[in-house]
């Protein structure tokens, strides 16, 4: 049997490995780019977490930090001052958590609030001034017992 024409043969297992690499290939490149963490989210979520300590709270897990806000914050950062999300703020995370009848706005605790002040600090420092504003004529106080 020459080689040329073993190889001849069998192209179809040439045609399949390489198909197959490629595939491996592309599916690597796409949850290396999925996953990367870089030093600047690592920097930030340091930071988060010790601006949070700071402020009297506990340090979160750094690597769901990182994973969740990444280098630019998320969700948090798109529209924090929106007036669709500051209406289901208000709505359901500041009030008695019932439906119907029995729901009712309570005052806001400060700290609830300035948790999402401090992660914007971080993140978007330039939609801190548009929080504040969203959030300027709601009610807060010490309302939970420390």
């Amino acid at each position: 049997m020459s080689p040329t024409r073993f190889a001849s043969e069998h192209k179809w297992i040439y045609w399949g490995a390489i198909v197959i690499l490629v595939g491996l290939l592309v599916t690597g490149l796409i949850r290396y780019s999925a996953f990367k963490r870089t030093d600047e989210t690592a920097d930030k979520a340091r930071q988060l977490s010790q601006d949070l300590v700071k402020a009297g709270y506990p340090a979160p897990d750094q690597e769901t930090v990182e994973r969740l806000l990444g280098t630019d914050g998320g969700q948090v950062c798109e529209a924090p001052g929106n007036a669709l999300k500051e209406a289901l703020y208000r709505i359901q995370q500041l009030s008695t958590g019932t439906g119907g009848p029995g729901n009712r706005p309570v005052i806001a605790d400060t700290k609830a609030v300035e948790v999402e002040r401090i992660v914007l600090q971080v993140y978007c420092p330039d939609q801190v001034d548009d929080f504040d504003d969203a959030i300027d004529d709601l009610k807060t106080d010490d309302t939970v017992r420390r």
